[in-house]
Protein backbone atom coordinates (compact mmCIF):
# COMPACT_ATOMS: atom_id res chain seq x y z
CA UNK A 1 0.00 0.00 0.00
CA UNK A 2 1.54 3.71 -0.71
CA UNK A 3 1.78 5.47 2.26
CA UNK A 4 1.89 9.19 2.70
CA UNK A 5 5.44 9.22 2.51
CA UNK A 6 5.11 7.72 -0.84
CA UNK A 7 2.50 10.14 -1.91
CA UNK A 8 4.77 13.28 -0.50
CA UNK A 9 7.99 11.90 -2.49
CA UNK A 10 5.98 11.40 -5.71
CA UNK A 11 4.34 15.23 -5.40
CA UNK A 12 7.85 16.37 -4.73
CA UNK A 13 9.58 14.53 -7.73
CA UNK A 14 6.83 15.21 -10.21
CA UNK A 15 4.37 17.88 -9.34
CA UNK A 16 0.80 18.04 -9.08
CA UNK A 17 -1.78 17.03 -10.55
CA UNK A 18 -0.17 13.57 -10.95
CA UNK A 19 -1.37 10.74 -11.38
CA UNK A 20 0.11 7.72 -9.58
CA UNK A 21 -0.53 4.26 -9.26
CA UNK A 22 0.52 1.22 -7.06
CA UNK A 23 1.93 -2.21 -8.83
CA UNK A 24 1.20 -4.31 -6.23
CA UNK A 25 -2.21 -3.45 -6.45
CA UNK A 26 -2.72 -4.34 -10.24
CA UNK A 27 -1.48 -7.22 -9.54
CA UNK A 28 -3.65 -8.05 -6.79
CA UNK A 29 -7.05 -7.12 -8.85
CA UNK A 30 -6.16 -9.36 -11.39
CA UNK A 31 -5.36 -12.53 -9.15
CA UNK A 32 -8.91 -11.90 -8.13
CA UNK A 33 -10.65 -12.07 -11.38
CA UNK A 34 -8.66 -14.93 -11.47
CA UNK A 35 -9.29 -16.57 -8.70
CA UNK A 36 -13.51 -15.68 -9.65
CA UNK A 37 -13.25 -16.66 -13.05
CA UNK A 38 -10.88 -19.55 -13.13
CA UNK A 39 -10.71 -20.73 -16.32
CA UNK A 40 -12.38 -17.81 -18.41
CA UNK A 41 -10.22 -15.78 -20.78
CA UNK A 42 -9.74 -12.58 -19.69
CA UNK A 43 -9.64 -9.30 -21.95
CA UNK A 44 -8.45 -5.68 -20.65
CA UNK A 45 -11.11 -3.04 -21.57
CA UNK A 46 -8.39 -0.43 -22.78
CA UNK A 47 -10.71 2.22 -22.64
CA UNK A 48 -10.14 2.18 -18.57
CA UNK A 49 -6.73 3.26 -18.60
CA UNK A 50 -4.45 2.91 -21.82
CA UNK A 51 -1.54 4.15 -20.62
CA UNK A 52 1.41 1.96 -22.61
CA UNK A 53 3.11 0.53 -19.05
CA UNK A 54 0.41 -1.01 -17.86
CA UNK A 55 -0.98 -2.20 -21.69
CA UNK A 56 2.41 -4.12 -21.57
CA UNK A 57 2.13 -5.38 -17.86
CA UNK A 58 -1.18 -6.59 -18.82
CA UNK A 59 -0.28 -8.07 -22.03
CA UNK A 60 3.17 -10.25 -20.24
CA UNK A 61 0.07 -10.95 -17.61
CA UNK A 62 -1.33 -13.15 -20.70
CA UNK A 63 -4.18 -10.56 -21.01
CA UNK A 64 -6.15 -10.16 -24.59
CA UNK A 65 -6.91 -6.65 -25.47
CA UNK A 66 -10.69 -5.19 -26.49
CA UNK A 67 -10.37 -1.95 -28.09
CA UNK A 68 -13.04 0.67 -29.17
CA UNK A 69 -11.29 3.15 -31.38
CA UNK A 70 -8.21 3.33 -33.90
CA UNK A 71 -6.19 4.55 -31.37
CA UNK A 72 -6.86 1.54 -29.46
CA UNK A 73 -6.06 -0.69 -31.87
CA UNK A 74 -2.86 1.13 -32.37
CA UNK A 75 -1.78 1.01 -28.87
CA UNK A 76 -2.61 -2.98 -28.81
CA UNK A 77 0.38 -3.25 -31.61
CA UNK A 78 2.49 -1.14 -29.92
CA UNK A 79 2.70 -3.34 -27.51
CA UNK A 80 2.86 -6.79 -29.29
CA UNK A 81 -0.59 -7.87 -29.08
CA UNK A 82 -2.26 -9.89 -32.66
CA UNK A 83 -4.69 -12.05 -33.74
CA UNK A 84 -6.20 -14.01 -31.06
CA UNK A 85 -5.46 -11.12 -28.30
CA UNK A 86 -7.58 -8.32 -29.83
CA UNK A 87 -11.15 -7.50 -29.87
CA UNK A 88 -12.35 -4.80 -32.14
CA UNK A 89 -16.01 -3.41 -30.21
CA UNK A 90 -17.89 -0.16 -31.05
CA UNK A 91 -21.36 0.68 -32.54
CA UNK A 92 -19.58 2.93 -35.40
CA UNK A 93 -16.52 1.62 -36.52
CA UNK A 94 -14.70 3.25 -39.34
CA UNK A 95 -12.97 1.65 -42.08
CA UNK A 96 -9.88 2.27 -40.52
CA UNK A 97 -10.93 -0.03 -37.52
CA UNK A 98 -11.96 -2.90 -40.03
CA UNK A 99 -8.62 -2.41 -42.28
CA UNK A 100 -6.65 -2.96 -38.97
CA UNK A 101 -8.82 -5.59 -37.62
CA UNK A 102 -8.51 -8.08 -40.72
CA UNK A 103 -4.92 -7.30 -40.74
CA UNK A 104 -3.96 -8.30 -37.13
CA UNK A 105 -6.74 -10.99 -37.08
CA UNK A 106 -8.66 -9.96 -34.58
CA UNK A 107 -11.71 -10.79 -33.71
CA UNK A 108 -14.78 -8.42 -34.33
CA UNK A 109 -17.63 -7.59 -32.43
CA UNK A 110 -21.14 -7.25 -34.18
CA UNK A 111 -23.14 -3.99 -33.26
CA UNK A 112 -25.52 -4.24 -35.00
CA UNK A 113 -27.47 -6.38 -38.28
CA UNK A 114 -26.33 -3.91 -40.96
CA UNK A 115 -22.60 -4.09 -39.93
CA UNK A 116 -22.23 -7.74 -41.33
CA UNK A 117 -22.35 -6.18 -44.89
CA UNK A 118 -18.71 -3.38 -43.77
CA UNK A 119 -17.02 -6.75 -42.36
CA UNK A 120 -13.59 -7.86 -44.22
CA UNK A 121 -13.97 -11.59 -45.83
CA UNK A 122 -13.56 -14.45 -43.66
CA UNK A 123 -14.16 -12.32 -40.03
CA UNK A 124 -14.19 -13.89 -37.07
CA UNK A 125 -16.96 -12.24 -35.20
CA UNK A 126 -19.33 -12.05 -32.08
CA UNK A 127 -22.87 -10.71 -32.04
CA UNK A 128 -23.73 -8.41 -29.21
CA UNK A 129 -27.06 -8.79 -27.81
CA UNK A 130 -28.95 -6.08 -26.19
CA UNK A 131 -31.07 -7.64 -23.30
CA UNK A 132 -33.30 -4.64 -22.58
CA UNK A 133 -32.53 -4.37 -18.80
CA UNK A 134 -32.44 -1.61 -16.77
CA UNK A 135 -29.63 -1.66 -14.65
CA UNK A 136 -28.09 -0.65 -11.47
CA UNK A 137 -25.63 2.37 -12.68
CA UNK A 138 -25.77 6.10 -14.62
CA UNK A 139 -27.97 6.18 -17.40
CA UNK A 140 -24.56 7.47 -19.08
CA UNK A 141 -22.91 4.13 -17.88
CA UNK A 142 -26.05 1.57 -18.80
CA UNK A 143 -25.03 0.04 -22.21
CA UNK A 144 -27.91 -2.89 -22.45
CA UNK A 145 -30.73 -0.89 -21.70
CA UNK A 146 -33.31 -1.38 -24.36
CA UNK A 147 -33.36 2.93 -25.21
CA UNK A 148 -28.92 2.58 -24.81
CA UNK A 149 -27.36 2.54 -28.55
CA UNK A 150 -25.33 -0.94 -28.02
CA UNK A 151 -25.99 -4.31 -29.75
CA UNK A 152 -28.80 -5.90 -31.34
CA UNK A 153 -32.21 -7.23 -29.99
CA UNK A 154 -32.79 -10.85 -29.41
CA UNK A 155 -35.69 -10.75 -31.71
CA UNK A 156 -32.96 -9.97 -34.47
CA UNK A 157 -30.38 -12.38 -33.57
CA UNK A 158 -32.01 -15.72 -35.72
CA UNK A 159 -31.36 -13.37 -39.39
CA UNK A 160 -28.38 -11.83 -38.60
CA UNK A 161 -26.71 -15.10 -37.73
CA UNK A 162 -28.27 -16.04 -41.10
CA UNK A 163 -26.60 -12.89 -42.48
CA UNK A 164 -23.16 -14.11 -41.68
CA UNK A 165 -23.33 -17.59 -42.81
CA UNK A 166 -24.53 -16.50 -45.92
CA UNK A 167 -21.55 -13.81 -46.18
CA UNK A 168 -18.53 -16.80 -45.18
CA UNK A 169 -17.96 -15.26 -42.13
CA UNK A 170 -17.12 -17.11 -38.76
CA UNK A 171 -19.71 -16.84 -35.63
CA UNK A 172 -17.85 -17.58 -32.83
CA UNK A 173 -20.30 -17.02 -29.86
CA UNK A 174 -22.41 -13.89 -28.63
CA UNK A 175 -21.63 -10.95 -26.46
CA UNK A 176 -22.94 -9.29 -23.17
CA UNK A 177 -22.02 -5.75 -21.26
CA UNK A 178 -24.78 -4.64 -19.42
CA UNK A 179 -22.87 -1.59 -18.07
CA UNK A 180 -20.29 0.08 -15.99
CA UNK A 181 -19.93 0.73 -12.56
CA UNK A 182 -23.29 -1.64 -11.53
CA UNK A 183 -24.33 -1.82 -8.31
CA UNK A 184 -26.52 -4.55 -8.07
CA UNK A 185 -24.90 -8.00 -8.71
CA UNK A 186 -28.22 -9.74 -9.33
CA UNK A 187 -28.23 -7.85 -12.27
CA UNK A 188 -25.89 -9.66 -14.21
CA UNK A 189 -27.69 -12.42 -13.22
CA UNK A 190 -30.79 -11.44 -14.78
CA UNK A 191 -28.83 -10.42 -17.61
CA UNK A 192 -27.03 -13.88 -17.69
CA UNK A 193 -30.13 -15.77 -18.05
CA UNK A 194 -31.89 -13.73 -20.86
CA UNK A 195 -28.94 -14.29 -23.04
CA UNK A 196 -28.93 -18.22 -21.84
CA UNK A 197 -32.35 -18.08 -23.07
CA UNK A 198 -30.82 -17.99 -26.46
CA UNK A 199 -29.45 -21.25 -26.58
CA UNK A 200 -32.48 -22.41 -28.56
CA UNK A 201 -31.17 -20.17 -31.35
CA UNK A 202 -28.08 -19.95 -31.76
CA UNK A 203 -27.18 -23.46 -30.84
CA UNK A 204 -24.10 -24.77 -29.56
CA UNK A 205 -21.32 -21.59 -29.52
CA UNK A 206 -17.47 -21.76 -29.52
CA UNK A 207 -17.82 -18.38 -26.95
CA UNK A 208 -19.90 -16.63 -24.41
CA UNK A 209 -18.49 -13.01 -23.44
CA UNK A 210 -20.09 -11.19 -20.69
CA UNK A 211 -18.34 -8.30 -20.86
CA UNK A 212 -17.16 -6.30 -17.11
CA UNK A 213 -18.73 -3.62 -15.62
CA UNK A 214 -18.56 -5.07 -12.27
CA UNK A 215 -18.30 -2.58 -9.15
CA UNK A 216 -14.81 -2.18 -7.20
CA UNK A 217 -16.71 -4.29 -4.06
CA UNK A 218 -18.70 -6.73 -6.09
CA UNK A 219 -18.96 -10.85 -5.35
CA UNK A 220 -17.32 -11.97 -8.35
CA UNK A 221 -17.18 -15.03 -7.22
CA UNK A 222 -21.24 -15.25 -7.40
CA UNK A 223 -20.77 -13.57 -10.41
CA UNK A 224 -18.94 -15.83 -11.99
CA UNK A 225 -20.88 -18.37 -10.80
CA UNK A 226 -23.75 -17.13 -13.19
CA UNK A 227 -21.77 -16.43 -16.08
CA UNK A 228 -20.30 -20.01 -15.86
CA UNK A 229 -23.80 -21.63 -16.05
CA UNK A 230 -24.82 -19.02 -18.88
CA UNK A 231 -21.75 -20.40 -21.06
CA UNK A 232 -22.83 -24.03 -20.23
CA UNK A 233 -25.83 -23.46 -21.46
CA UNK A 234 -24.11 -23.03 -25.07
CA UNK A 235 -20.83 -25.47 -24.28
CA UNK A 236 -18.72 -22.28 -24.75
CA UNK A 237 -15.62 -20.76 -23.33
CA UNK A 238 -16.36 -17.84 -20.62
CA UNK A 239 -14.89 -14.86 -21.76
CA UNK A 240 -14.65 -12.11 -19.54
CA UNK A 241 -13.66 -7.91 -20.17
CA UNK A 242 -12.66 -5.90 -17.19
CA UNK A 243 -11.01 -2.72 -17.62
CA UNK A 244 -12.03 -0.39 -14.37
CA UNK A 245 -12.16 -3.39 -12.04
CA UNK A 246 -8.13 -3.90 -12.76
CA UNK A 247 -7.34 -0.40 -12.33
CA UNK A 248 -9.61 1.97 -10.79
CA UNK A 249 -8.05 1.17 -6.99
CA UNK A 250 -4.27 1.03 -8.05
CA UNK A 251 -4.52 4.85 -9.30
CA UNK A 252 -4.54 8.29 -7.29
CA UNK A 253 -5.21 11.80 -8.57
CA UNK A 254 -2.47 13.84 -6.32
CA UNK A 255 -3.78 17.42 -6.13
CA UNK A 256 -2.81 20.76 -3.94
CA UNK A 257 -4.60 22.56 -1.97
CA UNK A 258 -4.70 26.32 -3.61
CA UNK A 259 -6.68 27.78 -0.61
CA UNK A 260 -10.04 27.92 0.22
CA UNK A 261 -13.57 29.83 0.61
CA UNK A 262 -16.91 30.41 1.44
CA UNK A 263 -20.20 32.22 -0.49
CA UNK A 264 -23.09 29.81 0.00
CA UNK A 265 -21.24 26.93 0.39
CA UNK A 266 -17.68 26.45 1.81
CA UNK A 267 -15.04 25.34 -0.98
CA UNK A 268 -11.53 23.63 -0.62
CA UNK A 269 -10.10 25.01 -4.06
CA UNK A 270 -7.47 22.41 -5.74
CA UNK A 271 -4.70 22.26 -8.42
CA UNK A 272 -6.83 19.24 -10.20
CA UNK A 273 -10.12 19.32 -11.26
CA UNK A 274 -12.60 18.53 -14.34
CA UNK A 275 -9.89 18.67 -17.36
CA UNK A 276 -7.71 15.93 -14.74
CA UNK A 277 -10.78 13.76 -13.63
CA UNK A 278 -14.29 14.59 -15.35
CA UNK A 279 -15.91 11.62 -14.09
CA UNK A 280 -18.00 13.30 -11.03
CA UNK A 281 -18.69 16.00 -13.44
CA UNK A 282 -19.53 13.41 -16.38
CA UNK A 283 -21.41 11.00 -14.35
CA UNK A 284 -22.10 12.33 -10.66
CA UNK A 285 -18.92 9.52 -9.56
CA UNK A 286 -18.33 10.14 -5.69
CA UNK A 287 -14.38 9.23 -5.39
CA UNK A 288 -13.49 8.71 -1.65
CA UNK A 289 -10.23 10.86 -0.85
CA UNK A 290 -6.84 10.95 1.45
CA UNK A 291 -6.03 14.03 3.23
CA UNK A 292 -2.28 14.09 3.75
CA UNK A 293 -2.34 16.85 6.59
CA UNK A 294 -3.18 16.19 10.25
CA UNK A 295 -5.47 18.39 12.30
CA UNK A 296 -7.52 18.39 15.52
CA UNK A 297 -11.11 18.61 13.83
CA UNK A 298 -12.78 18.30 10.81
CA UNK A 299 -14.51 20.52 8.26
CA UNK A 300 -16.80 19.81 5.45
CA UNK A 301 -16.57 21.76 2.32
CA UNK A 302 -16.86 20.68 -1.35
CA UNK A 303 -13.40 20.19 -3.54
CA UNK A 304 -13.74 22.86 -6.08
CA UNK A 305 -11.25 22.92 -9.24
CA UNK A 306 -9.64 25.97 -10.65
CA UNK A 307 -11.77 25.72 -13.93
CA UNK A 308 -14.40 28.66 -14.74
CA UNK A 309 -17.14 26.38 -14.76
CA UNK A 310 -19.18 25.30 -11.90
CA UNK A 311 -19.58 21.56 -12.17
CA UNK A 312 -15.42 21.94 -11.57
CA UNK A 313 -16.16 19.86 -8.40
CA UNK A 314 -14.29 16.40 -7.56
CA UNK A 315 -16.86 16.16 -4.68
CA UNK A 316 -19.42 17.70 -2.39
CA UNK A 317 -19.88 18.08 0.98
CA UNK A 318 -16.41 16.22 1.61
CA UNK A 319 -14.66 15.94 5.32
CA UNK A 320 -11.19 16.48 5.46
CA UNK A 321 -9.23 17.63 8.60
CA UNK A 322 -9.05 21.21 9.48
CA UNK A 323 -7.02 23.57 8.72
CA UNK A 324 -5.67 22.89 5.59
CA UNK A 325 -2.93 25.30 3.90
CA UNK A 326 -1.65 26.21 0.30
CA UNK A 327 0.55 23.79 -0.94
CA UNK A 328 -0.72 20.64 1.70
CA UNK A 329 -1.91 17.58 -0.68
CA UNK A 330 -4.98 15.55 -1.44
CA UNK A 331 -5.26 12.04 -2.90
CA UNK A 332 -8.53 11.55 -4.90
CA UNK A 333 -8.60 7.76 -4.39
CA UNK A 334 -10.25 5.02 -7.14
CA UNK A 335 -8.66 6.87 -9.69
CA UNK A 336 -6.95 4.48 -12.03
CA UNK A 337 -9.79 4.14 -14.52
CA UNK A 338 -11.45 6.89 -16.83
CA UNK A 339 -9.92 9.30 -14.93
CA UNK A 340 -6.42 9.99 -16.71
CA UNK A 341 -7.92 8.57 -19.97
CA UNK A 342 -10.33 11.19 -19.99
CA UNK A 343 -8.36 14.27 -19.23
CA UNK A 344 -8.29 16.90 -21.67
CA UNK A 345 -6.40 20.03 -22.61
CA UNK A 346 -9.61 22.11 -22.05
CA UNK A 347 -8.33 25.78 -20.66
CA UNK A 348 -5.21 24.89 -22.64
CA UNK A 349 -4.41 22.72 -19.33
CA UNK A 350 -1.65 19.95 -20.00
CA UNK A 351 -2.49 16.76 -19.11
CA UNK A 352 -1.03 15.29 -15.68
CA UNK A 353 2.18 13.35 -15.33
CA UNK A 354 1.69 9.60 -14.83
CA UNK A 355 4.26 7.97 -12.29
CA UNK A 356 3.99 3.86 -10.98
CA UNK A 357 5.61 2.52 -7.81
CA UNK A 358 7.00 -0.97 -8.76
CA UNK A 359 9.77 -2.55 -7.27
CA UNK A 360 10.06 0.12 -4.03
CA UNK A 361 10.25 2.66 -6.48
CA UNK A 362 9.04 5.26 -8.41
CA UNK A 363 8.61 5.64 -12.45
CA UNK A 364 7.72 8.12 -14.84
CA UNK A 365 4.95 6.49 -17.29
CA UNK A 366 3.62 9.54 -18.92
CA UNK A 367 5.60 13.28 -18.54
CA UNK A 368 3.76 16.24 -17.72
CA UNK A 369 2.69 17.85 -21.04
CA UNK A 370 3.76 21.43 -22.02
CA UNK A 371 1.79 23.91 -23.11
CA UNK A 372 3.77 24.23 -26.41
CA UNK A 373 2.93 20.73 -27.36
CA UNK A 374 -0.81 21.34 -26.98
CA UNK A 375 -0.64 24.00 -29.45
CA UNK A 376 2.00 22.11 -31.81
CA UNK A 377 -0.83 21.26 -34.21
CA UNK A 378 -2.03 24.91 -34.63
CA UNK A 379 1.19 25.95 -36.22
Amino acid sequence: MLTDAHLHQAAAIFGTPLYVYDAAELDAALERVRDAFTDARIWYAIKANPNLTILRRMQAAGLGFECVSPGEMARAEKVGAAGEQILVNGPAKSDAEYEAGARLGATFILDRPSEVALLPPGSKVLIRINPGLDVSTHDHLATGAAGSKFGIRPDDLSATMQALRQADHSLRGLHLHIGSSVRDPADFGAAFARIADLRAVTGALEVLDVGGGWGLDADLHGIAARARAAAAAFGAQLWVEPGRYLVARAGMLLTRVMGSKSTGRDFTLLDAGMTELLRPMLYGAEHPVRALWHAEGSLVSDLAGPACESGDLLGRDVSLPAGAVRGDLLAVLDAGAYAAAMSSNYLTRPRPAEALWDAQEWALIRRREGVEEIWAAEE
